[in-house]
């Protein structure tokens, strides 16, 4: 029953994780897209 408990617990930690590294990179590609408009209305 530990062993099942555990398991379940890591794989819902590591599905938190990942979606958490998603979610970063679309806000990173966001902030980047923003800075590229800016450079452009700049020149």
């Amino acid at each position: 029953m530990k062993k099942t408990s555990a398991l379940l617990i890591t794989l819902l930690l590591s599905g938190v994780a990942m979606s958490g590294c998603n979610t970063m990179e679309g806000a990173g590609e966001d902030i980047s897209q923003g800075g590229e408009q800016i450079e452009d209305a700049a020149d």
